[in-house]
């Protein structure tokens, strides 16, 4: 006669509990890549033009990429081209409550009005600056390698102040 079942072992599969130290690593683990994966850009999203064509013709489709970055993410860099104590601070300050990555304010070389300069992609950027605080659409301009302050190029959005901005601070 043999001993009747053990209701313990019935379910079948695995009793393996892992250590405290394990599950911690991987709950941190879990942590990193989700912080990882939040902080890293967007992916670009690409949509296509449509094309008509005619008989005859060649088609060609024109793809356009867009790329949305948060503002959080976008560099800024404020620089003083006037001999207005403080005012590139001014303007630091203000774009940091909107949420801009704001960079050290600096002096800058003077102008006579204030410049929004762009690296490439970040035009979009530019105008909702200059919009917000109430700069011409024309002080937006493509920085094109110039090199206005010191470490301009690997800025987002480089802002040389004029004279117009101590008028709007």
């Amino acid at each position: 006669m043999s001993a009747p079942p053990n209701p313990e072992h019935a379910s079948g599969g695995s009793h393996y509990q892992p250590s405290t130290p394990i599950v911690a690593l991987i709950l941190i683990a879990f942590i990193l890549a989700t912080i990882l994966i939040l902080r890293s850009p967007s992916p670009s999203s690409g949509s296509s033009a449509p094309t008509t064509t005619t008989p005859g013709a060649t088609t060609t489709t024109v793809h356009t990429t867009t790329s949305t970055v948060p503002r959080a993410q976008v560099r800024v860099q404020v620089a003083n081209g006037t001999n207005v104590s403080g005012l590139a601070r001014t303007f630091t300050q203000q774009l940091l409550t909107q949420g801009w990555d704001t960079l050290p304010q600096m002096n800058g070389p003077h102008v006579s009005a204030t410049v929004v300069y762009f690296n490439p992609g970040f035009q979009w950027a530019a105008r909702a600056i200059a919009s917000a605080e109430r700069f011409p659409a024309s002080a937006v301009r493509p920085l094109n390698g110039q090199n206005p302050v010191p470490g301009a190029a690997s800025d987002d959005i480089v802002i040389v102040l004029g004279p117009d901005a101590a008028a709007l601070g």
